[in-house]
């Protein structure tokens, strides 16, 4: 039986993929025996009632713990954080160990995101006007990137792919655009970037958009998201060769917006919900717009206000077919506020 570790799995998109897999009808990821990796103990009961091997751990630093987890198991989908290199190194090096005693392939289906891609239009000191193709070598971008201009996240990415290279082991990053939607985990259902925006509009009383607003990024649905992870994973299982490492870097966008539309949304079905009394959409300077979704500056410029757009071409070529459209998108922003208006 193929054993598969999900990290983050009581998070968005972690526990949006767990639901997924657990869900398949796929006969090879029924045949799955799949572990998670958790913090808090308080979530194990529901997650064994679910039929799942959970392994408590203290977090992403304890990386001894990650290793040894990685190490006995044959895939591993990693969706805690996509700025904490050391856990990638980790479960890298567990799953090299892992190969070496059975003797068969393991792999690393990493998260990432695409404002490692993106440009710094507030500051100015850099500029992205290309749209990127998943069958272009974005990984040279990144590096090309990353000596300009260290970024965490980015760092990971290039982490994962040379020491997966260097250990032999095939690794896959699922890089995607702003995720959309309800997730279907059964702890955090919420999204990321939308969320904040949101979040801060509640607190605040207007919605806030970083600068102009006018940098163009591209969206996916959770659903149509996990249905990609589905279905790499799914190829793996049944033996498919997939690109792998430097090729291995998979797009996942369904349409496109700007940010000054998102905090328009934001702002007009806020105030219809009644959890806003005004649809003020304020432009705010860096510096105070990442207080607002309490990012570090450097964050909130590359994932709330850049430019940042991509096409997955790979992604469907190995036979992603996504199935939302852009009333999805539209319409969940009035989902995500009877949700995160209500938060005490």
């Amino acid at each position: 039986m193929t054993s598969l570790l999900i990290t983050g799995s009581t998070g968005y998109i972690g526990g949006s993929i767990l639901s997924t897999l657990l869900a398949s009808k796929n006969p090879f990821i029924k045949d799955l025996k799949i572990s998670v990796l958790v913090r808090n103990p308080e979530q194990i009961s529901l997650l064994e009632q679910k039929g799942l091997n959970v392994i408590l751990f203290s977090g992403l630093d304890d990386t001894d713990a990650i290793k040894k987890a990685a190490s006995e198991h044959d895939i591993v989908v990693n969706s805690a954080s996509a700025f904490h290199h050391q856990s990638a190194e980790a479960i890298i090096d567990g799953l090299a160990e892992r190969q070496k005693v059975t003797g068969s392939p393991v792999h690393l289906i990493h998260t990432s995101g695409t404002s490692s891609l993106g440009d710094r239009p507030i500051t100015k000191t850099y500029t992205e006007t290309r749209v990127f193709s998943d069958e272009e070598d974005v990984f040279a971008y990144e590096i090309y990137r990353e000596n300009l201009e260290k970024y965490a996240q980015r760092t990971t990415d290039i982490v994962v792919v040379q020491n997966g290279e260097a250990a032999k082991i095939k690794t896959y990053i699922i890089m995607s655009p702003t995720i959309y939607g309800i997730g279907s985990g059964f702890f955090n259902r919420t999204s990321i970037q939308i969320d904040a925006i949101m979040r801060a509009a509640k607190r605040q009383g207007f919605t806030t958009v970083i600068g102009e607003g006018r940098g163009q990024w591209d969206h996916v649905h959770i659903e149509d998201l996990t249905e990609l992870y589905e279905l790499v994973i799914s190829r793996i299982l049944k033996g498919d060769e997939l690109p792998s490492n430097r090729q291995g870097i998979y797009f996942s966008e369904t349409g496109n917006h700007t940010w000054h539309e998102v905090s328009e949304r934001i702002a007009k079905t806020g105030k219809e919900t009644g959890f806003l009394s005004s649809d003020e959409v304020r432009e705010e300077t860096l510096e105070n717009g990442a207080k607002a979704v309490k990012n570090p500056p450097e964050v909130a410029e590359l994932g709330f206000a850049s430019h940042s757009q991509t096409r997955a071409n790979l992604s469907r070529k190995i036979g992603w077919v996504p199935k939302k459209t852009r009333k999805d998108f539209e319409d969940s922003f009035l989902e995500e506020w009877k949700i995160i208006g209500d938060e005490n």
